[in-house]
């Protein structure tokens, strides 16, 4: 049996603000999880001119219901204008998504 957890991916300019973002999602427990996906390169076009950049992905793993809490949260302290945040619906394994869903559920009581 396979529980649904969400997947929410961005994009940050550099380690040091990728950490603080990881840091900060997971002490308000809108996620049980952030895996930093390491530097990509990243090529797009923005405001008329194709631009470069190196970045650190960011990937979130959180229950169905805080997915919207941690969308707005991570909008609300990313550093771009137009932040990358793409997010999906996955089957977990049980343990993994019983363990994603009880570790998002607020007040968390220890």
């Amino acid at each position: 049996m396979n529980v649904p957890v969400v997947l929410m991916l961005s994009t940050l300019p550099d380690a040091a603000a990728a950490d603080a973002l990881a840091q900060a999602v997971l002490h308000a427990r809108l996620a049980a999880c952030v895996t930093s996906l390491g530097a990509v390169s990243s090529q797009y076009h923005w405001k008329g001119a194709l631009e470069s950049s190196q970045e650190v992905q960011l990937l979130f793993k959180t229950s169905i219901a805080s997915s919207e809490a941690l969308q707005r949260f991570v909008e609300a302290r990313h550093p771009y204008e137009t932040p990358e945040i793409l997010v999906w619906q996955v089957d977990a394994s049980l343990g993994y998504g019983q363990w994603v869903n009880a570790e998002t559920q607020r007040p968390l009581h220890v």
